[in-house]
């Protein structure tokens, strides 16, 4: 079954009905949001919800508001799950922006990387200065798209990952849905790694730990739908500017907040 879906509780819905084994799904509430974890633990369950095993974690918040007001409870939550899912003793971080930057729907990734706190360049003062010293050293990059660049995804990554030697790198890329109610209302975390283009069909090389061989986050939005099931018209909401632009600057405060525990929000709001 093609189902142009990014959102891995949007497939176990769907393709999951006759199925019991291999899937734990949970939900419950924080605040004003809805957490779903969806857990897909063995090699059948991979196969029929042709999604890879791991952890996908779903936050449906109310709508994304104006910058002025990030620093709430979502905030908290977001920066939350996305810690939950760092390995261990992780202190070197590379964020990677995914997506083409001139395309709205797609640039939430680009958008998010321009946002991150990168300290990797401070590696000569970090020892020296009292608040410096505190900072995990951290690198971001936007990709952009192979028809820009004529460099695979996965290549440009493992590239600079092979230079910087990150513990763990972040991906943010704009997804796909199939359910209106998660339209540009959803933030999914995942463990995973992501194979970019997958919910629209425009399958490129998968990035994850096994290719890359370092741990890997994945976070997105969808951004995109297909209109009444037709497979070759994919909208978008008229308003999509005006999202992307908030939800970048909450995903970026989240991973921020999540990669630098030692520095105060109040310090990644002004680079939102």
């Amino acid at each position: 079954m093609n189902l142009r879906t990014d959102i891995a509780h949007e497939r176990h819905e769907i393709v999951w009905k006759k199925h019991t084994d291999g899937v734990e799904v949970n939900q419950w509430t924080e605040g004003e949001t809805q957490i779903t974890l969806t857990e897909i633990k063995t090699d059948e369950a991979e196969r029929i919800m042709d999604k890879q095993r791991g952890k996908y974690v779903t936050l449906k918040m109310p709508e994304f508001s104006h910058e002025s007001e990030l620093i709430d409870g979502r905030l908290d939550v977001l920066t939350k799950q996305i810690k939950c899912l760092f390995p261990e003793r992780a202190k070197t971080f590379l964020v990677a922006g995914l997506g083409n930057e001139n395309i709205t729907p797609d640039a939430l990734g680009p958008l998010c990387a321009s946002k991150i706190l990168s300290t990797r360049h401070f590696e000569n003062y970090l020892q020296d200065d009292m608040f410096l010293s505190k900072l995990n050293p951290v690198s971001a990059i936007s990709t952009g798209v192979l028809g820009q660049t004529g460099i695979e995804t996965a290549e440009y990554i493992n590239g600079v990952a092979k230079i910087v030697k990150p513990d763990l790198v972040i991906i943010i890329d704009a997804l796909a849905t199939i359910k209106e109610s998660n339209l540009c209302k959803t933030i999914q975390i995942t463990d995973t790694g992501i194979t970019p283009g997958s919910g629209v069909g425009n399958y490129r090389k998968t990035i994850d730990k096994e290719t890359l061989g370092i741990p890997i986050i994945s976070i997105g939005v969808p951004t995109v739908i297909s209109l009444d099931n037709n497979e070759d018209m994919i909208v978008t909401p008229r308003e999509i500017d005006t999202i992307i632009k908030r939800a970048s600057s909450l995903i970026a405060m989240g991973i921020n907040c999540a990669i630098q525990p030692a520095a105060d929000a109040e310090l990644f709001l002004a680079l939102s």
